[in-house]
């Protein structure tokens, strides 16, 4: 944990405070329905757990219970944070693609995790979000790995995919990170419960402090 902890609690505070009274914007993480035919829902006990590890591990107070919204409803908007996972196809509709931009572009923030077989068709519908963004891989010293726990070596390898390394990538708008893919990683398959996928507890931790720093890294970039 940084050890400047009073600082990171004001400002976590200060960016709750502000979304809820300017935006009506809620306080927890949303996973994102999308079309095509990819399980959006998969890891269904991940982010719950993620949830409960922010609450007792950080300094942050959050809702315990996720909230589910498809990207062609407004009420996409009332939530900071969007998560989306899968292991399919990922094929957005026009409006999916207009609400995803408008979303990400006036302050909201993407947690996209690859849970194998999402790649090909997130990159190519991303690319129909922003065709003028390019992915660009974070260094290992980027805050995202540090915003609260500190993180070495970058992104955790949770469940092995095709012998390749985790990547950390980011699209920005300025300077302003808006969407994170943790591709060859698999957070999500980390944050459930210790049965489903009988993964080591340091594995388990290291996931969930990961994905505690992303979520704490949205609110204080």
């Amino acid at each position: 944990m940084l050890p400047n902890t009073i600082s990171l609690i004001a400002a976590i505070t200060f960016t709750f405070s502000v979304a809820a009274g300017e935006n009506d914007w809620e306080s927890t993480i949303c996973r994102v329905k999308y079309s095509g035919g990819g399980d959006w829902y998969s890891d269904p006990s991940s982010l719950s757990n993620l949830l409960e590890f922010l609450n007792e591990q950080t300094s942050v107070s959050i809702s315990s219970v996720e909230a589910r919204v498809s990207l062609d409803d407004d009420a996409i908007f009332s939530y900071p944070f969007l998560y989306l996972t899968g292991h399919g196809n990922v094929r957005f509709s026009e409006i999916e693609i207009e609400n995803l931009r408008r979303h990400l572009s006036s302050g909201g923030f993407l947690h996209a995790d690859d849970n194998y077989g999402l790649d090909k068709s997130f990159r190519r519908e991303m690319k129909r979000v922003f065709p003028e963004k390019d992915w660009v891989e974070l260094p290992f010293d980027h805050p995202i790995y540090s915003s609260f726990f500190k993180i070495t070596g970058g992104l955790p390898k949770i469940h092995e995919h095709d012998n390749k390394p985790p990547q950390g990538l980011g699209l920005f708008e300025g300077d302003r990170l808006i969407v994170f893919y943790s591709y060859e990683s698999d957070l999500g398959d980390g944050w459930e419960g210790r049965s489903v996928h009988n993964n080591p507890e340091e594995k388990r931790i290291s996931a969930l402090q990961m994905g505690a720093n992303i979520f704490i890294y949205s609110l204080i970039q």
